[in-house]
């Protein structure tokens, strides 16, 4: 069994920008039956700098980058194009998390104005073509950096937002994104997701935390447990949830991906699937596998490396044990 949420029961891109001022249905990640995974998926561009990754029903792969760009990679492809750019109409500028929402047909973006210091916003996209759908600025005091989202049962969106150290929630048919939960812990909130059983969890990048939220069965904010973890994490960052209950991580620092299997009681167990990658800033569930980006993101901010040539950007992936 694992632990109920409520009373039943990133050095990434944002952090290092923080110093120098990552369904309607349990989110759990889709496990499709796609083509082939090829070894490798290459991002075509040029220092992009990738900060999240999700995938659909059908086995398409989304990868958010610094530049603002989307890029998705269509099933067994060995190349991710970009498929949604910046523009006047969509306002994109630096994309954070994204989430493909199945039932709703739409891509949840966050998107971060880290060049001209405006408010962040939560935009969606149509998943048939791309197509800009609605943008939802997050209208809260301070500073504010929009990271990951997650969907609860009830179409419910919520989001994680750093700066503030909050939770801001858009209720099933809202128009608009308001803060739901407010504690100390959520200071360098990155990832979020539900699990397949509907609890909510949510990692801390610079506090190298691991939390259980517990909602009241009114929807509101009840508590939040900084959880036990079999081993030290090291900047966990993004965060998907398995559909036996389990959650995959990335966690930047470490370069690994790790699979959080959470029990009743005692420690929640880390175990390592991926390592050696160039910053794990994110991870999606495609086909019983993990995806992950390399983010590099020391060529953006090592000035000795800032001049260097990064090199591709590539999606790899690993087996997820069990997940077959």
């Amino acid at each position: 069994m694992v632990r109920l949420a409520g009373p039943a029961g990133r050095m990434g891109i944002c952090a290092a920008a923080v110093m120098a001022l990552g369904a309607a249905g349990c989110a759990a990640e889709p496990v499709v039956e796609a083509a082939s995974a090829p070894l490798e998926i290459v991002m075509e561009g040029e220092r992009l700098f990738p900060e999240s990754i999700t995938s659909d029903a059908a086995g398409n792969i989304y990868i958010g980058s610094n530049p603002g760009m989307i890029f998705r990679a269509q099933p067994g492809a060995e190349t991710a194009p970009a498929w949604i750019v910046p523009d006047e109409t969509n306002g994109l500028a630096t994309v954070f998390g994204v989430l493909a929402d199945d039932p709703r047909g739409l891509l949840w973006v966050c998107s971060n104005d880290m060049a001209g210091g405006g408010a962040p916003a939560i935009k969606t996209f149509s998943l048939a073509d791309g197509s800009f759908a609605a943008s939802y600025p997050l209208a809260v005091d301070g500073p504010a950096m929009c990271n990951d989202m997650t969907i609860a049962a009830n179409g419910d969106v919520y989001a994680s937002e750093m700066m503030g150290g909050r939770i801001v929630k858009l209720a099933n048919g809202g128009e608009a994104f308001e803060s739901w939960a407010v504690s100390p812990e959520f200071a360098s909130i990155d990832g979020i997701a539900f699990s397949s059983d509907g609890a909510l969890y949510a990692n801390a990048i610079q506090r190298n935390t691991f939390l259980q939220i517990g909602i009241e069965d009114n929807g509101l904010f009840d508590n939040v447990e900084v959880l036990e973890t079999s081993q030290p994490l090291n900047a966990p960052d993004g965060l998907r949830a398995l559909p036996d209950g389990r959650m995959v991580q990335s966690e930047g620092n470490s370069g690994t991906i790790t699979v959080l299997t959470i029990p009743e009681t005692g420690p929640v167990q880390v175990e390592v699937i991926a390592s050696g990658i160039d910053y794990a800033s994110s991870v999606t569930v495609a086909n019983g596998r993990a995806f992950y980006p390399e983010g590099k993101l020391s060529f953006m901010f090592d000035p000795a490396k800032q001049s260097q040539d990064p090199g591709p950007f590539i999606i790899r992936n690993a087996a997820i044990p069990g997940g077959e």
